[in-house]
């Protein structure tokens, strides 16, 4: 049979090769038999969900017969939403985003499909089918691009959370992309919005750009929190976090951004602001939680501050954190080690306690998603860096050339060229310590790292 002959014509083929009356497969795909039969006399319109019930009788992959179903019942007949919104649920369920592609060709030459799309989109972005949503988002953006409106504002901040990734280089042109589109959101949009630009900042090490952030996002939320409004604002569920929330995370970005300056005094004084939160207003249990989130990472970064001072009689209490709180892991031993290489601290045994976790994460056998967050995405490869100058200055050689070839490798993955060139002229130097096999896993390195800036070339930023 021809691929182009009808779906209605492949199943009325089936039923004869298979000798099957109507009321039998009927029954079999358990649809209404007279609706069946109005389907095949082309009295009744066949919808996405008979075609997938019937498919599956004929022992079809889910989806075989979508492309054809555009054509024969999609886009022969009048636009109706009832019929283009379940298949696009189903494309999006199927990963068929080429036959999702068609149909929104359908749609958009009709502005009026633009903010049905959007719902859609928004629903799918909420399910985790990020590459069905982007899709949807990208065109909702195409069909507004001449407006200046909060949709396509909207559209932009979605797209610009789904595309980050691990390529540091991307997420910052993606930034980039997406900042000059945050003053056209709703306010409180703007302040997840402005929290999630200033992490991104934060990763790739962008402080101009953190500060600048910080007082936005701190302006704004002082603004919306202490204005008439802010019990109407709680109870619309918006932001996703309470308000008061924002303003100590503006607090915490310049306390950052003052200790990359090596400003501790002023980084202590931020890092306070943020661990007060007796004038918050409100008492509830969610409340409560975010002040003792808050409080934490301040008790933390007031740790890590004194260690960037050369105190190390915080280290054994920054260790009890540690151990409560996993998801830290990297980044507190990235700050423990940056510590002990600025000022000679021996930090074998807190190696040795968690050597397990580092080894997991070395030898990429572990279940522990590293990627979890951006931050510590960046930061890995620096700490690979930091064990390796540890135990270069300690003449432990394999183990530091395995640290650092590996934060090679990471700091290539995730495109962090600073930390690349960091690690190439760290093994530069100490060169004559390497043996043949760690030369070789050098220049393999070295080789890849080189082959796929040509095939990918992108322009650098600082970081």
């Amino acid at each position: 049979m021809s691929c182009t002959s009808s779906v209605l014509q492949h199943i009325v083929d089936f039923m004869s090769r298979k000798d099957m009356n109507l009321r039998k497969l009927a029954s079999k795909s358990d649809i209404n038999a007279g609706t069946l039969s109005s389907i095949l006399n082309k009295n009744k319109i066949l919808t996405v969900d008979h075609l997938d019930r019937l498919t599956k009788v004929m022992n079809y992959p889910e989806g075989f017969f979508y492309e054809q179903y555009i054509k024969d019942h999609l886009s022969q007949n009048t636009l109706n939403w009832r019929r283009f919104k379940p298949f696009l649920y189903r494309c999006a369920d199927l990963d068929k985003l080429d036959c999702m592609k068609q149909v929104i060709h359908l749609l958009m030459d009709n502005l009026m499909y633009t903010p049905l799309l959007f719902d859609v989109a928004e629903d799918l972005y909420q399910q985790t089918k990020l590459k069905a949503a982007e899709l949807l988002f990208e065109n909702v953006a195409l069909s507004e691009r001449h407006q200046h409106s909060e949709r396509l504002a909207f559209c932009q901040y979605r797209l610009f959370l789904i595309r980050l990734g691990t390529n540091q280089e991307k997420n910052y042109n993606t930034a980039i992309l997406f900042e000059p589109y945050v003053e056209r959101l709703d306010e409180l949009d703007q302040l997840d919005a402005l929290r999630d630009l200033g992490n991104i900042y934060r990763t790739l090490s962008q402080w101009d750009k953190v500060e600048m952030i910080a007082n936005r996002l701190g302006h704004l939320a002082k603004t919306l929190y202490f204005s008439a409004r802010p019990i109407m604002i709680q109870k619309n569920s918006k932001p996703s976090r309470p308000l008061f929330t924002y303003i100590a995370l503006a607090n915490l970005f310049h306390a950052d951004v003052y200790d990359t300056r090596r400003d501790y005094e002023q980084a202590l004084q931020y890092t306070s602001c943020y661990a007060d939160l007796s004038w918050v207003k409100e008492d509830d249990d969610n409340t409560r939680h975010w002040k003792n989130v808050f409080l934490e990472w301040a008790q933390a970064n007031t740790y890590v501050n004194k260690l960037r001072c050369g105190d190390a009689s915080v280290l054994p209490e920054y260790v009890v954190y540690i151990e409560k709180e996993q998801d830290e892991l990297i980044p507190a031993l990235f700050n423990i080690m940056e510590a002990a290489n600025r000022y000679h601290f021996n930090v074998d045994h807190i190696l040795k306690q968690f050597e397990s976790e580092l080894a997991a994460y070395v030898n990429e056998n572990t279940t522990i998603d590293i990627f979890k967050s951006h931050y510590s995405t960046n930061l890995y490869p620096l700490l690979l860096h930091n064990l390796a100058y540890y135990y270069l200055k300690k003449k432990n050689y394999t183990t530091a050339f395995s640290f650092l070839l590996k934060g090679l490798e990471k700091s290539a993955f995730i495109n962090n060229r600073k930390c690349m060139l960091k690690c190439m002229g760290l093994f530069e130097q100490y060169r004559d310590m390497a043996s043949q096999e760690t030369l070789l896993s050098y220049k393999t390195i070295i080789k890849g790292v080189y082959e796929n800036e040509e095939k990918n070339p992108s322009i650098s930023f600082d970081s």
